[in-house]
């Protein structure tokens, strides 16, 4: 039976003062990109009663819950313990490059990845997800010369019964194997693609500015070599992500089956139909020829300097699809709303506020304010009707 949130009651700043989580606090100040020095300018308070507020050991009283509220957007609810207790200290994120990204971006990237795993927590009360199966092949992250990252991403291809040939929705894939994969919100573009592994599911959250298919299909297999190879690595090193690259190249671009297919010269024809096929840039595959042998270094070269003077490095020639859209947190909200649950009530299940949680449940990037006030379900954008069901309610029969 479908519980009735409607009938919850709001949360006071007084039991919010009461049952006040730090953690909580620390990630709403992340998420809207304030330092502890900023927030206590603008709450009253100084930096160290702050911290001492995000480290449990001093309990804000009900006015400066009040405040905080006012100050980061949220509701005292924000502040009670999420649905999922993630273990943040032990969930590393892999982002692109540590030195072009500020901490504070880092942190407010990462802050809102947490918050997806309270909204997924709040969702598996009522539906069933696929069980993450992801299999694990550790790389030595000094490791610069084996091919330990081909070998992950042939297994991970057996691993979840891929055939020969171009590797389809590679979003749905994963989904179906229970990886969770989101959008991030527009505040945090400037952020790449990035993963990471905590105490809820394996993750990517993708870039909303980067509105390439192919690049996003090569972005999402980067980032499934990291959950396979890097769980407890740290992220960021020029080897590392090099690593993920080979694993996505071999991925979607198998050794075995485009060695005989990949021109020595740059056939553009050739390179235009293979790009169609198998869903990658024509970079990634002058990129591919090369690192196999098939092209020679002066040809690369040569090509991808034809491919700055065109233009095409920036956007290459041809249609552009649609980019592949998450599924799994959308139909969920989709089969909810269905037996009476808004995406109102199910905010205040995963204690976000109804903006964030749309941005997080979305098809398609949000390009609003993550602090928002609620949309109803029917202004909602309901795409991709056809999509496989990847779970089912609790609350049917025979559930």
């Amino acid at each position: 039976m479908v519980m009735d949130s409607s009938r919850r009651t709001e949360v006071q700043v007084g039991d919010a003062s009461r049952l006040f989580d730090g953690r909580r606090l620390m990630l709403a100040r992340q998420l809207v990109g304030l330092r502890k020095n900023a927030l206590a300018t603008k709450i009253d308070k100084s930096p160290t009663a702050v911290a001492a507020y995000e480290n449990n050991t001093k309990r804000p009283a009900p006015a400066t819950v009040a405040q905080l509220c006012l100050a980061l957007g949220v509701d005292p609810g924000f502040f009670l313990p999420g649905p999922h207790q993630s273990a943040t200290s032990n969930a590393i994120p892999h982002f692109r490059s540590l030195r072009s990204t500020t901490q504070l971006a880092r942190d407010q990237a990462f802050a809102y990845g947490m918050i997806t795993g309270d909204v997924g927590a709040a969702l598996e009360r009522h539906v069933e997800f696929p069980e993450p199966n992801i299999p694990r092949l550790s790389v030595d992250v000094d490791d610069e010369v084996s091919a330990v990252p081909e070998e992950a991403a042939r297994l991970l291809r057996k691993h979840w019964d891929i055939k020969a040939g171009p590797v389809g929705h590679l979003v749905r894939l994963a989904e179906n194997n229970g990886v969770v994969v989101v959008f991030s919100p527009a505040q945090t573009a400037a952020v790449d693609a990035y993963s990471f592994d905590d105490a809820y599911r394996p993750t990517i959250v993708l870039n909303p500015a980067k509105e390439d298919y192919y690049r996003q299909r090569f972005d999402v297999a980067h980032e499934l070599g990291h959950l396979v190879m890097h769980v407890d690595a740290e992220p960021g090193s020029k080897v590392v992500e090099n690593q993920a690259h080979r694993f996505a190249a071999e991925l979607l671009l198998p050794e075995d089956e485009l060695r005989d297919l990949l021109p020595s010269k740059a056939d553009w024809r050739t390179l235009a139909a293979l790009k169609e096929t198998y869903g990658v840039s024509l970079q990634a595959l002058l990129y591919r020829s090369r690192s196999l042998g098939v092209m020679s270094d002066v040809t690369y070269r040569n090509a991808i300097a034809y491919l700055s003077a065109k233009g095409w490095r920036r956007r290459e020639p041809g249609e552009m699809p649609a980019v592949e859209q998450p599924s799994l947190y959308p139909k969920a909200v989709e089969i909810l709303s269905g037996v009476g649950m808004d995406e109102i009530s199910l905010a205040k299940e995963a204690r976000v506020t109804p903006g964030l949680f749309r941005t997080v449940t979305a098809r398609v990037p949000v390009r609003e304010k993550l602090f928002v006030e609620p949309q109803s379900m029917e202004s909602r954008l309901h795409l991709e009707e056809d999509a496989i069901p990847l779970f089912r309610s609790k609350e049917q029969p025979g559930a």
